[in-house]
């Protein structure tokens, strides 16, 4: 069965610009690789003719499908659908059913309707229109040498729902792909080239149509496994095989499976299926782990608050923290970040206390503790204590990766339960 390929072009100097950021290139590849078909290239051009056509001549003759997104709206700027007419060979004409539409949108809007929003249902007379129901600007579906253009609104949410609720189905009646399977595998607290070593032997031991990507994030590597072929059972199978395998590698730093893409969202989980509850007590993340939990739908079942204790005077007057301790050990210490997780827990009544202390940078660091350093403590009925791990220099970074990595020592206390 022959690979169909794709082209993803973005269109608008905003792009170009840096003025906003593009996520529909990364959303339609996504979708595009769910049902076999792999993008080979994706493009950004402003708002020039000659640059768009450009473009246009080069995917078409690497690419069976061509997806572009933006340049669709009522202004000048917005050339997209003329460009289009001049490559394929055609004109504009209005699309009936789209002005209609157009119209309802504006008056269920109580807004007046302008003479250049009529453009809006101007389309090449080649084209198939795809409806818009959540926008003005339809989608276009165009045929050209046997190949695939279809041009799409850049607004991400009408994109996405053009794609799901059109695009998608189409493309599948049109092409015959082969069944591709994605499985993803999260782990934490491990870095790329430390995670490449350790599973060097699995990978190169992977069968020829199954292939191994690393998608690293701050303090997260994510492994996708890709697999082509004609008999999906079979496929699936051995995908599966082959993440037990892994599993047995690397099983204290995988946190979650496909959906399961966030570590917070994780630890919710456990935390409800255990009815544990939950509160913290930061330090120099300034709330930033408490951010993390609570931007979990659903977070109030297990999280009960957290003390922001930046000062020492919080540590003492509202977590009862040792002022001995502070004065000899310091804020940076296993002593008074034990403390912290251990009072947290007791005043706000919960299972489960965590807590960071440390120095976020960039200055602030000494010999002993350099910039980088994290204490962070862990509490529950049974057991407190505490581990230091020591970042790097960048202060966002360290914030972020001490809040990782303390979801991350909850989340093990947790899978003992489990």
């Amino acid at each position: 069965m022959k690979q169909t390929f794709a082209e993803v072009i973005t269109i608008g100097d905003e792009i170009l610009f840096g003025q906003i950021t593009d996520t529909n290139t990364q959303y339609i590849s996504e979708q595009l690789s769910l049902i076999g078909i792999k993008t080979i290239r994706k493009s950004s051009v402003g708002d020039n003719e000659k640059d768009i056509l450009g473009v246009l001549s080069e995917a078409i003759n690497r690419a069976d499908v061509i997806i572009l997104t933006g340049g669709l709206g009522p202004t000048k700027d917005d050339i997209t659908k003329l460009t289009l007419c001049k490559f394929l060979g055609t004109d504009l004409i209005i699309h009936e059913p789209t002005l209609v539409h157009v119209r309802s949108f504006f008056e269920k809007r109580g807004k007046p309707m302008l003479e250049i929003n009529n453009q809006q249902a101007a389309v090449p007379r080649i084209c198939e229109v795809l409806f818009n129901d959540v926008g003005t600007a339809p989608g276009m579906w165009m045929i050209y040498n046997e190949k695939i253009i279809i041009s799409l609104p850049g607004v991400p949410y009408e994109m996405k729902f053009l794609m799901q609720n059109r695009v998608l189905s189409k493309l599948k009646s049109h092409i015959e792909t082969p069944f591709i399977y994605h499985k993803m595998i999260h782990t934490v607290a491990i870095g790329e080239s430390f995670l490449a070593e350790t599973i060097k032997d699995w990978e190169n031991n992977l069968p020829k149509h199954i292939k191994l990507a690393y998608l690293p994030s701050l303090g997260i590597v994510k492994l996708r496994l890709t697999a082509i072929g004609e008999d999906s059972k079979k496929i699936i199978t051995e995908v599966e095989q082959l993440v037990e395998k892994l599993e047995k590698l690397i099983h204290p730093h995988i946190f979650g499976f496909d959906l399961d893409n966030k570590i917070e969202e994780v630890v919710g989980k456990f935390l409800v299926s255990q009815n544990k509850t939950l509160a913290t007590a930061e330090s120099c993340t300034g709330g930033y782990l408490a951010s993390l939990i609570t931007s979990i739908s659903g977070c109030s079942a297990y999280f009960k608050g957290s003390v922001l204790a930046y000062s020492n005077e919080v540590k003492i007057n509202v977590l009862d923290v040792n002022k001995l301790d502070l004065e000899t050990e310091g804020a940076v210490s296993e002593k008074v970040v034990k403390q912290m997780a251990l009072n947290v827990r007791q005043k706000l009544n919960t299972n489960i206390g965590i807590s960071i202390s440390g120095i976020a940078g960039p200055s602030g660091g000494t010999v002993e503790k350099p910039v980088g350093t994290v204490w962070v403590g862990y509490s529950d009925e049974k057991n407190t204590f505490a581990q230091k791990f020591i970042f790097g220099n960048l202060r966002e970074n360290n914030i972020k990766l001490a809040s990782i990595y303390a979801l991350n020592m909850l989340l093990k206390e947790l899978k003992k339960v489990s």
